[in-house]
């Protein structure tokens, strides 16, 4: 499975490289810190996943992340996505806006690998992995 990770945060992007690392048929196809540069980013990698930081600068405005899930959708409509939020009250809006699957980031990393693995048995059913 095809992974792109779209986070600012430094240090959280480098503890997701070295999860993803471990995990089989999950590969780091790329990383992106700012929206701007992420449905470019999706269109040239062509990613199975993405792991979406919330709280990226840029869709802090009202309905920003629900518009780039849309746009990311559309044009990529297999794309599936696992929102990351420091902030366990943006689930609800994250899943309401198109998100496969919702983790904070205060949680264990036992959780993200649970969603992978849900996320991974839908990719290899709908023939969206290598």
């Amino acid at each position: 499975m095809r992974v792109l990770l779209a986070d600012d945060q430094k240090e959280l992007r480098s503890a997701m490289r070295l999860l993803l690392e471990q995990e089989p048929d999950m590969q780091l196809v790329g990383e992106v810190t700012e929206v701007i540069d992420l449905i470019e980013e999706v269109g040239a990698a062509l990613p199975d996943l993405l792991l979406l930081d919330w709280e990226l600068p840029e869709l802090k405005a009202t309905d920003a992340g629900k518009r780039l899930l849309a746009v990311l959708h559309g044009r990529h409509p297999h794309l599936l996505v696992i929102v990351l939020s420091g902030r366990p009250e943006s689930s609800r809006s994250a899943l309401a806006a198109g998100a496969n699957a919702f983790v904070s980031k205060t949680e264990p990393p036992e959780k993200l690998l649970a969603a992978l693995q849900s996320l991974r048995r839908i990719a290899h059913t709908d023939g969206n992995s290598e």
